[in-house]
């Protein structure tokens, strides 16, 4: 054997060698790559589950927000009804503190010692009148 066989058979076995790891590469990707694929048809479907879940979702919220829109609508309105009831109970405590006031001046006037003597004064003098 020559040195160019020898040669060639050491190309040949190196060629073999390499022919061999780039095989064992290309089933391992190919595993690898199998459960890429796996994976990414298990995030669609979850995927799609949680999108139909969201759907289901927003439609129960907007279902609340309509309701609670006319619920608001109708607190508004029967609020806006009581505003004058509200007015009209401070008017209402505006004049019974002035009813207050009024009959704690006429009191204090009835009651004092000078229209106590006045109006005992008169009572005597209708009495003696009356004698005579």
């Amino acid at each position: 054997m020559s040195g160019g066989e020898i040669a060639g058979l050491i190309a040949a076995g190196a060629l073999l060698i390499l022919v061999i790891f780039i095989s064992i590469f290309l089933m391992r990707i190919t595993k690898v790559m199998k459960n890429v694929e796996k994976t990414v048809d298990g995030v669609n479907q979850s995927l799609n589950t949680v999108t139909k879940d969201v759907d289901v979702l927003s439609s129960e919220v907007e279902g609340l927000l309509v309701k609670s829109n006319t619920l608001l609508d109708d607190v508004n309105g029967k609020v806006a009804n009581l505003d004058p009831v509200f007015k009209a109970m401070g008017e209402l405590g505006t004049s019974v503190s002035d009813l207050n006031t009024s009959s704690r001046n006429l009191a204090s006037k009835i009651t004092s010692p000078k229209t106590v003597r006045n109006t005992m004064a008169t009572r005597v003098a209708r009495a003696v009148l009356r004698k005579k």
